[in-house]
């Protein structure tokens, strides 16, 4: 004899998981993004950025662009695998967001308040990836 199984509805707290998943994913493509056209604009040494002098960490603009590109990249590449709620994209998702805040406060002296944003962003991504719980019920559990 077979036994039929009912579905078991989505409650609040799997549909709210689900929410901030998409959140994370979209808010980690948009920084990405916007990531990658802040590096294209620092590697053609664009006017738009600031410089100053006396600050403690100085790079070359070109090179701080690249930085930007790559980090961007693999944002919107791991946001990619948040649309697809993989695990290995929530925990790259979140390692990449701190890299990208790291990579924001060490250029504040170039662009601060796009900086400041961007460290806004990344924070969320954060904390909208490390809220989500994805519990599914075993087999054996109703």
């Amino acid at each position: 004899m077979t036994a039929t199984h009912a579905a078991h509805p989505e409650s609040a707290k799997q549909q709210w998981a689900g929410g901030l998943m998409v959140f994370g994913a979209v808010m980690l493509t948009i920084c990405g993004v916007l990531d990658i056209f802040r590096g294209i604009m620092g590697i053609a040494q664009d006017n738009v950025f600031v410089t100053t002098n006396g600050y403690v960490f100085q790079y070359d603009l070109t090179g701080w662009g690249w930085i930007h590109v790559v980090l961007g990249a693999v944002a919107v590449v791991v946001s990619m695998g948040l649309f697809r709620a993989a695990t290995w994209a929530r925990v790259a998702g979140v390692v990449i967001a701190g890299f990208l805040i790291l990579a924001n406060f060490l250029s504040l002296p170039y662009y601060p308040l796009w900086s400041i944003v961007a460290i806004a962003i990344s924070g969320f991504v954060i904390w909208a990836l490390c809220v989500v719980r994805t519990e599914r019920p075993t087999a054996g559990f109703r």
